[in-house]
C-alpha cells in the first residue's frame, strides 16, 4: 500500500518500507506545520551530524536526532498504541527540546504546540498532563517559562497563556 506522495506503507499504517525494511511511521495526527516542522529538524540533525567536529559534536547531533524522531513517533512508545504517563512525559519533552532547537534561539513555543504534536485530534484531554511534565523541565532549568516580558519561576496562580524558551540547561 501507498499514499502516493512516498514509500510504500503497511497495511495497518504503522511503518513504511524502504529497500524492503520496515521503519516505524511518523504519527499521522501531527498537524501537518508541525509535522513539518519537526522533519526540518530531523534533516538539520543528520546534517550536523555529517558535518560535526569531534565526538560531543557527534554526540549532541546524534541526541538532536532522538529528540526529533521520538516527536515524531518514529521512536520511543509505538504512536499507535495506549499513551502512558511516562510516554507522554518523554514525548513530551523531545517535542519542545526538538521544536526549540528548529525555532532561532531567542523564540518561545506555545504548550499546545507540544500538546498538539503528542495528542493529535484529542490534544486537549492530554493538555493538563503535558503542561505538568513541560513544568517539571522548567523546574529542572531545562525551559523557562514567560508570561508577557517575565519569567515565571512557580506555576502557582499563573493565569493565562505562557511561552516556552530555552532554559539555562538547555
Amino acid at each position: 500500500m501507498t499514499d502516493g506522495n512516498g514509500p510504500p506503507v503497511t497495511a495497518d499504517g504503522h511503518h513504511i518500507v524502504v529497500n524492503g525494511r520496515r521503519w516505524r511511521a511518523t504519527d499521522p495526527s501531527i498537524p501537518e506545520t508541525l509535522r513539518q516542522e519537526l522533519v526540518n529538524e530531523l534533516m538539520a540533525a543528520r546534517r550536523a551530524i555529517r558535518d560535526a567536529d569531534g565526538e560531543e559534536a557527534v554526540q549532541n547531533a546524534r541526541d538532536r536526532v532522538q529528540d526529533t524522531k521520538v516527536a515524531l513517533g518514529e521512536r520511543g512508545r509505538p504512536w499507535w498504541d495506549p499513551v502512558t504517563d511516562e510516554s507522554l512525559a518523554e514525548r513530551s519533552a523531545s517535542a519542545a527540546v526538538a521544536l526549540l532547537r528548529s525555532r532561532d534561539p531567542a523564540s518561545s513555543i506555545c504548550p499546545s504546540d507540544v500538546a498538539r504534536i503528542v495528542g493529535g485530534e484529542r490534544w486537549r484531554d492530554h493538555m493538563a498532563a503535558v503542561r505538568s511534565h513541560l513544568w517539571a523541565m522548567v523546574d529542572d532549568g531545562v525551559l523557562r517559562a514567560t508570561q508577557g516580558d517575565d519569567d515565571l519561576t512557580t506555576r502557582s496562580g499563573v493565569k493565562g497563556p505562557i511561552r516556552l524558551r530555552r532554559g539555562p540547561r538547555f
